[in-house]
């Protein structure tokens, strides 16, 4: 299957956006609210990080997600903090675990008052689980220890574009919203999983989280942070995008290397010019203004992981830690390769209708 170029709706998005940034700098501005709820709102909009729920009652989901992975790569576990409300009011929060070399998943549910946000920064606790930007605290059943991370990377932001969502973080009824915490950082610390004692010191992780009320109908996302030398993650995804009655495929990917975030967006100018999907890889190209990237992942044995549909956490997608990736990023005035290299213990996720992106 293939995806030939494609690109969001420029002059209504343009506009919109404009539009959702003079009201809310009007508003800020005008009532300086007083109403501790709205001000952690407002305070969420331009820190991804943060808790985004707050006066949210129904179809409304929130989640983190910490991919660590031991120095030896032996040992491969994603973490998945959260809350889901379902169109009903329903709430639970939970902590879904992958274990991705034993391709095993649990999802432990706990009550909605369990789930304990920090207004101000990205603190949660969830009965005796604390999850930070730079730490875990885990006492589950299978699953205990605490966790340090150190060098963090995050996604670029500023006042007119906070984090990879861009000026999209302004659009109030986007389907997910997206936000990555860390590229690429250490850790230290050990966890004991099923009776083993395992250590993740000069380990790696990745962080990263959603927030909306469902998952895109059809998208395709991946991500390493183990290549040949360290300091190098890449991120990649593509997605249907539900807009004003009709749609778009967004895309959005990241390479940072020497310490430089490269990024490849739908609302900077990037051009998706290739998709291909098949059983066994994912084949994408994209463009900036200066640079080509080209991936080429291979797909491994996948886990079932909950994900939310309308709020709850109803649905199923499939996710592999045991992919690889080949990338090749490459300067178009020049002409020179800048990175060609193949990451491992990269996670891909090739989930519902994928047919869709090729619209």
């Amino acid at each position: 299957m293939k995806l030939t170029e494609s690109r969001c709706p420029k002059t209504e998005l343009g506009f919109t956006i404009k539009m959702m940034r003079i009201w809310v700098l009007i508003f800020f501005i005008k009532t300086k609210p007083s109403n501790p709820v709205l001000r952690d709102r407002i305070h969420a909009l331009w820190n991804p990080e943060c808790y985004h729920g707050w006066n949210k009652s129904k179809k409304f989901f929130e989640g983190w997600y910490y991919k660590i992975i031991s120095a030896d790569q032996k040992h491969a576990l994603a973490i998945i903090p959260g809350i889901a409300m379902d169109e009903d009011g329903t709430k639970q929060a939970f902590i879904q675990v992958l274990d991705g070399r034993n391709l095993k998943a649990s999802y432990h549910k706990f009550d909605a008052q369990d789930f304990k946000p920090n207004p101000k920064k990205h603190d949660l606790e969830i009965l005796g689980n604390r999850f930070t930007s730079d730490s875990i605290e885990l006492d589950l059943p299978n699953l205990k220890g605490s966790l340090r991370f150190k060098n963090l990377n995050p996604w670029s932001s500023s006042w007119s574009s906070p984090g990879i969502m861009g000026p999209f973080s302004f659009v109030p009824f986007m389907e997910c919203y997206h936000g990555i915490l860390s590229m690429d950082h250490n850790i230290e610390g050990s966890l004991e999983h099923n009776g083993e004692i395992i250590s993740f010191d000069q380990g790696k992780g990745y962080m990263e989280k959603d927030w909306g009320h469902s998952f895109p109908e059809g998208y395709v996302w991946m991500q390493s942070n183990h290549f040949s030398k360290p300091g190098i993650s890449v991120k990649a995804s593509i997605a249907k995008i539900p807009w004003l009655g009709s749609s778009f495929i967004g895309h959005i990917a990241g390479v940072l290397i020497d310490g430089e975030l490269i990024e490849f967006t739908t609302y900077n100018g990037t051009r998706l010019k290739h998709c291909s999907i098949s059983e066994k890889q994912v084949c994408l190209q994209m463009e900036n203004k200066h640079y080509a990237l080209s991936i080429n992942a291979t797909r491994e044995k996948a886990t079932a992981l909950a994900a939310p549909i309308s709020g709850f956490m109803d649905a199923r997608i499939e996710e592999s830690m045991n992919a690889h990736i080949q990338v090749q990023l490459t300067d178009k005035k020049t002409g020179k390769i800048i990175l060609e290299d193949i990451g491992s213990s990269a996670g891909i996720e090739v989930a519902g209708n994928h047919e869709l992106l090729l619209k």
